[in-house]
């Protein structure tokens, strides 16, 4: 059988430029971010996606269109997010110049079936990456902000440039879902 929650729509915009400009969409102002911020936003973040997932499971499942994730979808790509982010932070701080492994993330959703998922599992799970993210930021201190770390695609980040394109995704997400500007 198939349906709208076997259709992902690949998001191929490339979102580094929010590292030079506000998002009109969620409203964050990612260049105004303080990097050392970064762990209380996941946090605070991860609190908001715990709230949402309490929610009614049905309307969870529920997207808006075809082409549109639900709010369950949402997060758990946001867990996701926090664990991919946690990997490659990890990478930064311990080798030199590490280029991440490709992560594509509508496959991800795909395969891990997003759209059915319990909850109440992923709020946990969202909760544990979130805190894991949290910490590994935490420790970040001095220069290990200036350390670097390249997408397959080009893109190249420092520490601190990585921890304000982070802190984007889930807060964008968190818009998609409530329509709540930041």
């Amino acid at each position: 059988m198939s349906g709208p929650a076997d259709v992902i729509v690949p998001d191929t915009k490339d979102w580094t430029w929010v590292l030079e400009r506000p998002c009109p969409d969620c409203g964050l102002d990612t260049p105004a971010v303080v990097a050392a911020d970064v762990a209380a936003m996941v946090r605070d973040n991860a609190r908001s996606w715990l709230a949402v997932l309490a929610g009614d499971g049905e309307e969870l499942r529920r997207r808006p269109s075809a082409e549109v994730w639900s709010g369950l979808e949402y997060a758990c790509h946001v867990r996701d997010v926090f664990r991919l982010f946690l990997v490659r932070l990890d990478l930064m701080l311990g080798q030199e110049d590490p280029l991440f492994p490709n992560w594509n993330q509508d496959e991800t959703a795909v395969a891990e079936r997003y759209g059915e998922q319990r909850p109440q599992v992923v709020a946990g799970e969202l909760e544990e990456a979130a805190e894991a993210l949290a910490t590994a930021f935490e420790s970040v201190a001095g220069e290990q902000w200036a350390r670097t770390g390249n997408r397959s695609d080009g893109a190249r980040f420092t520490v601190e440039s990585f921890a304000r394109y982070l802190i984007h995704d889930p807060v964008h997400h968190l818009y998609d879902v409530t329509g709540e500007r930041v």
